[in-house]
């Protein structure tokens, strides 16, 4: 994977974290995710879907369109690692 490849699906779980920082257990929705995140929905659901395998992003897709997407647990504790704010900071 490259390094712009996985600078993107950092962004995109920064996202979520930060999601989750303020609405914690709520799923966003796709729209909220592609509109904060500065993605095209087809790019974003793209990205999503290899967070979804690497197990670390929980999706719903609606037949109309749409759906929700949250950290997983394994996400979360991801995430907790990768944006945790140094002592004193």
């Amino acid at each position: 994977m490259d390094d712009a490849v996985l600078a993107a699906l950092i962004g995109v779980l920064e996202q979520l974290w930060r999601s989750e920082r303020e609405r914690p257990g709520k799923a966003c929705s796709l729209a909220w995710l592609s509109k904060q995140s500065e993605r095209p929905m087809s790019v974003l659901r793209r990205q999503l879907t290899l967070l979804v395998d690497a197990g670390w992003v929980a999706q719903t897709l609606l037949e109309e369109g749409g759906g929700t997407v949250a950290l997983s647990d394994d996400g979360r504790q991801l995430c907790a690692s990768l944006f945790r704010k140094p002592a004193g900071a």
